[in-house]
This record gives C-alpha cells, sequence and structure tokens, in this order.
C-alpha cells in the first residue's frame, strides 16, 4: 500500500511538472548521484536476489530513461573532481558496478557501449585469478535454486537437523549456519568450492552446468585487460572483498588489489568502494594515506560539495524498484531525499 502510494506521489509530481523544475534547478546541478549495480543476470539470478541482480531488460530501460531525461553521465574521476570544483554539468550522473563478476562483460558492457555511457567497475581480484565461483554467492543461489528441497545438514556438516527451503527465511537461517561450519572448519578456497558442488548435488542442481556457464564466477584476467582497453574504468574493491580493522590487514587488502589491476590493466587506481558498503571511522586517514581519492559507500543520497570524498553516498538500483521510481531519483525527486517540502518548494523556485 505504501509503495503504490508513494508511486502515484511521484507521479502526480511528474505530471504537474514539479519532477522537471527539481531536475533543472540549482539544487541538482549541485549534486551527483551515483548510480551502484552488482550483477546482471546471466539468467534467473535476479529472481533469486533482485536487491543485488537486475535482468538486463531492466538495465536497459534505465539506460534508456538516463538519455530520455537528458543526464551528464560522467566518468567517475571526472564527476568526482567536477563536484568538489562546483562545475558539474546539469543533471550529473556516475555509473558504477561492484565486485567484478563475469555477466559485466556479457550483459552490462554491451548496453553500455550501445548507449555510449562510461562506468565505473570496482574489482575484487582474488576470484578474477580464481575462477571458481565466488563462494558465499554460488551457495546462496545455490539454497534458492534447491528451494522445493529439504537440506539435511547430516550429510553435509555432520549435525543434526533439516530445513525446508522454500521460504526465503528459511534459506537465509540454511546459509548462515552453513557459512558458520564453513568457518569453523577453516576450509581452503578449493576445499569451499567442493563443499559448494556437494551442496548442489544433494540439491539435485547440475554444478557442472553452472561452472560452464560461468555463473557467479569473476571476470578473467583476459576480460578484465580487454575491458580497460575498451575504457571501462577498473578500480579499487579489496582483494578478498574484505575490510579488516587491523591497519596492516587493511592496506594489504588495498595493496594486493590495486597490483594486480595494475599489473592486469596498467591503470592506476585511486578510487575504492567498501565491500558491501561496510566501513569505519579508522579507515579514513588508511586510505587517504593510500593515495585514495574518493570512496563509495552503499548509504543512499546524492553527494554535493560538502559530502566527504571518502563516504560518498550512492543510490543501489534494483530489480524491484518502478519506472517512476528510478526516474525520481535521476531528477531528485524522491520522497526520502530532498524530503517533499523541499521538492514543493522547488515549484515556488526556492529550492536551495
Amino acid at each position: 500500500m505504501l509503495k503504490t502510494f508513494k508511486k502515484a506521489a511521484l507521479q502526480s509530481l511528474k505530471t504537474t511538472g514539479v519532477s522537471t523544475l527539481v531536475h533543472n534547478s540549482s539544487w541538482r546541478r549541485q549534486r551527483l548521484l551515483i548510480l551502484a549495480y552488482h550483477g546482471i543476470s546471466l539468467s534467473d539470478e535476479h529472481r533469486w536476489n533482485g536487491s543485488q541482480f537486475l535482468a538486463a531488460d531492466t538495465l536497459r530501460s534505465r539506460l534508456e530513461l538516463l538519455k530520455k531525461s537528458n543526464c551528464a553521465v560522467l566518468p567517475l574521476g571526472e564527476a568526482v573532481e567536477r563536484l568538489y570544483e562546483n562545475d558539474l554539468p546539469d543533471r550529473a550522473v556516475a555509473l558504477t558496478f561492484d565486485d567484478g563478476t563475469s555477466d559485466f562483460s556479457r550483459r552490462a558492457w554491451p548496453l553500455l557501449k550501445e548507449f555510449d555511457l562510461p562506468a565505473t567497475l570496482y574489482l575484487t581480484t582474488y576470484y578474477t585469478d580464481y575462477q571458481r565461483p565466488v563462494f558465499d554467492l554460488m551457495c546462496s543461489y545455490l539454497l534458492w535454486l534447491g528451494r522445493a528441497r529439504t537440506l539435511n545438514f547430516k550429510e553435509l556438516t555432520g549435525q543434526d537437523g533439516k530445513t525446508e527451503l522454500r521460504s526465503n527465511d528459511a534459506r537465509e537461517a540454511a546459509l548462515s549456519d552453513l557459512q558458520t561450519f564453513v568457518r569453523a572448519q577453516q576450509l581452503s578456497a578449493a576445499a569451499k568450492d567442493e563443499f559448494a558442488a556437494k551442496l548442489a548435488a544433494h540439491l539435485g542442481v547440475d554444478y557442472a552446468r553452472l561452472l560452464e556457464q560461468r555463473v557467479m564466477h569473476n571476470l578473467t584476467p583476459a576480460e578484465v585487460k580487454q575491458l580497460a582497453d575498451e575504457g571501462v574504468d577498473i578500480q579499487l574493491h579489496t582483494h578478498r572483498h574484505r575490510t579488516p580493522k587491523d591497519r596492516r590487514l587493511f592496506l594489504r587488502e588495498i595493496d594486493d588489489n590495486r597490483r594486480r589491476i595494475h599489473e592486469i590493466t596498467g591503470c592506476p587506481t585511486t578510487h575504492f568502494c567498501y565491500p558491501s558498503g561496510r566501513y569505519h571511522a579508522a579507515f579514513l586517514p588508511w586510505l587517504q594515506g593510500a593515495g585514495v581519492i574518493s570512496a563509495t559507500t552503499c548509504e543512499s543520497g546524492f553527494a554535493s560539495p560538502s559530502s566527504n570524498p571518502l563516504l560518498l553516498p550512492r543510490f543501489l538500483d534494483n530489480e524491484n524498484l518502478s519506472a517512476i521510481e528510478f526516474e525520481s531519483w535521476l531528477k531528485g525527486v524522491s520522497l526520502r531525499r530532498p524530503r517533499l517540502r523541499a521538492v514543493v518548494n522547488a515549484s515556488a523556485g526556492g529550492l536551495s
């Protein structure tokens, strides 16, 4: 009901012209919208996790709206520089993709090239070199694929217990239990992959087919090199997709990530994305000392000249977002930010 009301309100603002006023206002001109994406489905991943995966058709519709809305889509580095120089063009947007799963080269990049739009890919490099599925993602996906089954922990972990996998809550609880077991066993990457294969067999899922399709795999070094040569901006996302609170270990993640990206692409890396959006105040001086110019979070909002460059907000697009909701973010008329009173003020030319 609330979502229906919100969509109706946003449509009303569009129909009455308020959206256009905000879109062309000085408030919007002083702000950068950084859009965040993760995976683009190879098949049904968006049905499994619509917050992390978009259907290719959905991404196409988003890019069409970017063009239709006359947004100025800038490379991230240029966008950040111009943000702090108070030199943004009207309706400034930057596109970012996290992690570097293989679907980027097969689904996202062809569309970005078709629409002639720049993008930054925040790459986690461990699974780029270790060409097996990302373990946690794959286990979660397998549980969804086997949702008609019953998980027997005895056969997988030796522990008693069975779980019907029909509900999302049950699958999340089962995943947590499996992850706890794997951590306790301190399994190697190869052993974790064997465990995932065992889980797939237990649930009646064809693991070999998923491997052949490279579902939940990262891009290969050759694919990353080709993307960089074609203009994709490859930037930092840590080597192992983690941010230890120990300074030495944290900087090791940055150094390993930066070194591997440079070995593959030859390009400099000065922009960073916090894995899973998790950050801590201690990270900021560490990143600054490591020569990082900007760092993005998963907190929703627009970046302004007053934003901390190492805590830049983004808007995480998702499969469950309607076209009018997405468009409201492009224009700055989301009922969450700026608030409705500010939006109404815009129609009188008072938005500041």
